[in-house]
């Protein structure tokens, strides 16, 4: 057993951070010793801890405190995944502010300093894998035809400016529906 204090130091918060936890049943202390003293168990300890991830993770409270309460674990996979879309969309609204602040100053090559790839670079990486432009074309259409939300999503990834995605697009559903003609 241990104090609120050596507790909230173990873990980096305030007293008052564990008293609040406390207020709203998100962590209830063992019990009590003279003087009122709170006491926290070790359960209590793996509690935090495991608070404290969630946390880390940008979750909300009452989503923890669902997630601890739910003997199933049923709630935990859920509330994760909605945190992923959460953060996806977070992401791009930020990639978005990203290109719209590198085009006010006019300067799109700052772009390429915090991209993971670029389009020239994907390019030299197909060409060096035996890709020709009739390759690149057809995996551009089956990407399109499959899934064209995460086609898109690529597409920005390489920081292609919009009119740029909108004719690759363009370009591959075209593709990808004479190729299904073709076919039939």
């Amino acid at each position: 057993m241990c104090t609120i204090g050596r507790l909230a130091r173990e873990y980096g918060l305030s007293r008052s951070t564990l008293l609040y936890y406390d207020r709203i049943g998100l962590l209830r202390p063992a019990g009590h010793a003279s003087g009122e003293y709170r006491r926290y168990s070790v359960e209590d300890r793996a509690r935090l801890a495991r608070i404290c991830q969630y946390r880390k993770a940008g979750m909300a409270l009452g989503q923890i405190g669902r997630i601890l309460d739910d003997p199933a674990g049923t709630v935990l996979a859920e509330t994760l995944e909605e945190r992923l879309l959460e953060l996806n969309e977070e992401m791009e609204i930020l990639r978005s502010q990203q290109r719209l602040v590198a085009g006010l100053l006019g300067r799109s090559d700052l772009l390429a300093l915090n991209a993971p790839m670029d389009k020239d670079t994907w390019v030299s990486l197909l060409a060096a894998a035996g890709f020709s432009e009739t390759d690149m074309d057809r995996w551009h259409a089956d990407f399109e035809r499959t899934a064209p939300e995460k086609h898109e999503r690529f597409l920005r990834m390489l920081n292609i400016p919009e009119s740029g995605i909108r004719a690759i697009r363009n370009a591959a559903a075209a593709l990808a529906a004479t190729s299904n003609v073709s076919r039939e």
